[in-house]
């Protein structure tokens, strides 16, 4: 439990159910990523406390787990029957990219300059 793409792929299935007009499912969707991003946010601070994860992971599942939640609140705050809320799904759209930005960070490392590393020389006097 505590994976990161239990939530987001529900949170996309929610802007697809959304998208076409399943406004009803999508906010159903919702609810079940914000439990799914629960778990990922136990586990990622769990790991960061433990010492064995990242600060990136902790801080982009916590940020995520808080955007699915006002997301959520504002979908069932909302008329019944009437259009979705902007901020509703603005903010699962945010969780998404939040969820998406250590792959950005995946994909760009390689571009990052490294030191070139020289050989080591042994004097003479130490053969």
């Amino acid at each position: 439990m505590g994976s990161r793409l239990l939530p987001l792929s529900l949170a996309i299935g929610a802007l697809l159910a959304d998208s076409t007009g399943l406004h009803h499912i999508a906010f159903y969707l919702v609810l079940l990523a914000v439990v799914g991003a629960a778990a990922a946010a136990c586990v990622g601070v769990g790991d960061l406390l433990e010492g064995t994860g990242g600060l990136v992971r902790a801080v982009t599942t916590c940020l995520s787990l808080a955007l699915l939640v006002l997301g959520s609140a504002v979908r069932a705050n909302a008329a019944v029957g009437g259009h979705v809320p902007t901020v509703a799904v603005s903010a699962v759209v945010a969780a998404v990219l939040v969820y998406a930005l250590p792959v950005l960070g995946w994909l760009v490392e390689p571009l990052a300059p490294r030191p070139a590393s020289r050989p080591v020389r042994v004097p003479l006097a130490e053969r």
